[in-house]
C-alpha cells in the first residue's frame, strides 16, 4: 500500500511540473498581450489574459470545457465564486468543520504536488550516466522486423465445413503443429521462404506482403509467447513453430537492430528522472516520522507492559 501511495504522488507532481512551467491557453481565446484586462469584479480585482492562462491551466475537465464553451459565462460563474468565497470568509466558515479541515487537507495536496513536481522537474542526469544506461540496457531498444507463415487450425471438425469441392479444409490442431514443422524442416534445407509464405500462409494481410509481419520493439503489447521467440531469434534465423490460440507462426527475423542512443536518449532521460523522483519519495518516506500512541486506533493489540511493572 505503501509504495502504492508513494507512485501515486510521483505520478501526481509529474502531471504537476508538466502542466505548471507553461500554462495553455484555452482553445480559440483571442491573441492578446498578456496584461489585457479581460474582466473586472466586483471588488475592484482585475483578471489578466495571463493571469487567465495559468487559472485554465488548473481548472478540472468540467471547468476547462464551460471556459472553451463560452468565456464569459465562466467568467461570470468565476466571479460569483470569488463573491460567495468572500462572504463565506467574513463568516468565518473557513475555521469551522468540516470547512477548515477540507481547505486544509486540499492545500496540502496542492503544495505536496507543487514540491513534487519541482523536485522531479530540476533533477539532472549526466550525459555519461544517460550512455551507462543505454550500454547496460541495449535489449530494450532492440527492433526486430519479423516475416511469418501463418497455418491455421480449428477445433471444429472437417464434417462442420461447407459441403463445396472449393471449401478450404478445416485443419486440426494436430494437423497444423505437423505441416509448421514439415515447413520448418523445408526452410531449414534451404527452401525460398517467402515462396512458402504465397503457398501456405493463412494470414492474408501479411501474406500479400510476402510475409511482413510487423517491427517489433521491448515497449510494445505483445503475446508473451511471441516476446520471448521474437528478441531471441538473431538476424535470418527462424523460429520454432510458436503456438497462438488459432494457428501456428514460424516467424523469421528479417532485420535486428539496435536503436542508436540519439534516438532514445530522451526516453533514457526521463526514465532516470522518474527513478531519480522514487529513490527521492521513497527516501522522503523514511525521513518522515510519526508516533501511534494509541495502538487501539490502529486496530492493533496493546504494547506488552514492561518488566517489573
Amino acid at each position: 500500500m505503501k509504495a502504492l501511495t508513494l507512485f501515486g504522488f510521483v505520478c501526481l507532481g509529474v502531471a504537476w511540473a508538466q502542466t505548471a512551467p507553461a500554462p495553455p491557453a484555452a482553445p480559440g481565446a483571442p491573441d492578446l498581450p498578456d496584461d489585457t484586462v479581460i474582466a473586472v469584479f466586483e471588488d475592484g480585482a482585475r483578471l489578466t489574459v495571463a493571469e487567465f492562462r495559468s487559472l485554465y491551466a488548473i481548472l478540472p475537465p468540467q471547468y476547462q470545457q464551460m471556459a472553451q464553451q463560452s468565456r464569459e459565462q465562466f467568467l461570470r460563474y468565476y466571479a460569483m465564486m470569488r463573491r460567495l468565497s468572500q462572504e463565506a470568509e467574513k463568516e468565518k466558515l473557513d475555521q469551522q468543520s468540516p470547512y477548515k479541515e477540507a481547505i486544509a487537507f486540499n492545500r496540502a495536496i496542492v503544495l505536496m504536488q507543487a514540491k513534487v513536481g519541482t523536485a522531479l522537474s530540476s533533477a539532472t542526469v549526466p550525459s555519461e550516466e544517460i550512455a551507462k544506461y543505454y550500454d547496460a540496457h541495449l535489449e530494450n531498444y532492440k527492433e526486430v522486423k519479423i516475416k511469418a507463415i501463418y497455418i491455421a487450425f480449428s477445433s471444429a471438425a472437417a464434417s462442420q465445413n461447407s459441403s463445396s469441392a472449393k471449401a478450404k479444409r478445416v485443419v486440426t490442431e494436430d494437423e497444423a503443429r505437423a505441416k509448421a514443422g514439415k515447413l520448418l524442416a523445408e526452410i531449414r534445407g534451404g527452401a525460398d521462404f517467402v515462396k512458402l509464405v504465397r503457398e501456405n500462409s493463412d494470414d492474408e494481410t501479411s501474406k500479400a506482403r510476402d510475409g511482413d509481419l510487423s517491427t517489433f520493439r521491448p515497449s510494445d503489447n505483445i503475446p508473451d509467447a511471441f516476446r520471448a521467440v521474437v528478441f531471441a531469434l538473431k538476424q535470418g534465423e527462424v523460429s520454432e513453430p510458436v503456438r497462438q490460440p488459432n494457428g501456428f507462426y514460424l516467424l523469421r527475423a528479417e532485420q535486428v537492430v539496435v536503436s542508436p542512443l540519439a534516438q532514445v536518449r530522451d526516453a533514457i532521460f526521463q526514465q532516470l528522472r522518474q527513478d531519480r523522483g522514487m529513490l527521492w519519495m521513497r527516501q522522503m518516506n523514511t525521513a518522515t516520522k510519526v508516533e501511534f500512541p494509541n495502538p487501539a486506533f490502529l486496530g492493533k493489540p496493546p504494547a506488552p507492559a514492561s518488566a517489573g511493572k
